[in-house]
């Protein structure tokens, strides 16, 4: 498989979230380099971007392997994302674009028209578009990079069951696309804390012997005026 030296360090970090290279295996440089077609020069730059961002780390003799998280280290990235989901709906209120806006509802209707047809094949991609759109619209390039992290962990740490209702799931999203397209920071904040911790008790570890439900605390959101 031969790509772009620039892209390195997405194919690797896709393999790693993949389930290709597993957690506290040997990421040598040679191997990796021949893999993708590239030189070691790339290979070498993608693995410290890579420990950076908490997927690598450089061991005493072994060099750099996949890293190994703990529980407590996967529950806190639920935790930050129950906190900057809604900053990041919050901010899109008030700095979103109109073609931020097109493509949000373009997703929503898409999205429920799939739930409605019980096709929940592509809800899971269409869902992740939805979330890095509203994250882009924050106008915030750190906080879409911060989300963008964390939604890579998440998918690398755990298994997401599928949403009961996945029309109600869409029908949230519709919800909070409204709350941004009337400016309303507030309601936006609000619905998408909810909805976001709502998902949150989907999410099942990858890597424990017995894969238990993860507990997180759900905190009451006044939907009519939230505390922040």
């Amino acid at each position: 498989m031969r790509i772009p030296a620039h892209s390195v360090c997405t194919a690797v970090r896709d393999d790693i979230v993949a389930g290709v290279y597993e957690r506290g295996s040997r990421l040598t440089e040679e191997v990796l380099a021949r893999r993708y077609g590239v030189s070691r020069v790339p290979v070498r730059e993608a693995l410290r971007t890579l420990e950076a961002e908490g997927f690598v780390v450089t061991r005493r003799h072994a060099g750099a392997c996949v890293a190994e998280p703990t529980e407590q280290e996967a529950a806190d990235l639920l935790e930050m994302r129950v906190l900057l989901e809604p900053l990041a709906a919050a901010r899109a209120a008030q700095r979103r674009t109109e073609a931020h806006l097109k493509v949000l509802r373009g997703l929503v209707r898409l999205g429920q028209e799939r739930a409605r047809r019980g096709n929940s094949d592509d809800l899971r991609s269409l869902g992740g578009w939805f979330h890095e759109t509203l994250a882009q619209a924050s106008g915030s390039p750190s906080l879409t990079s911060m989300l963008t992290q964390l939604r890579h962990k998440i998918a690398w740490m755990y298994a997401v069951e599928a949403p009961r209702s996945p029309l109600e799931s869409w029908t949230d999203h519709g919800a909070i696309v409204d709350a941004v397209a009337r400016g309303d920071g507030e309601r936006a904040r609000a619905l998408t804390a909810l909805h976001t911790e709502r998902a949150t008790g989907a999410h099942r570890l990858r890597f424990t012997g017995a894969v238990e439900r993860v507990r997180t605390s759900q905190h009451a959101v006044n939907m009519s005026s939230p505390r922040h």
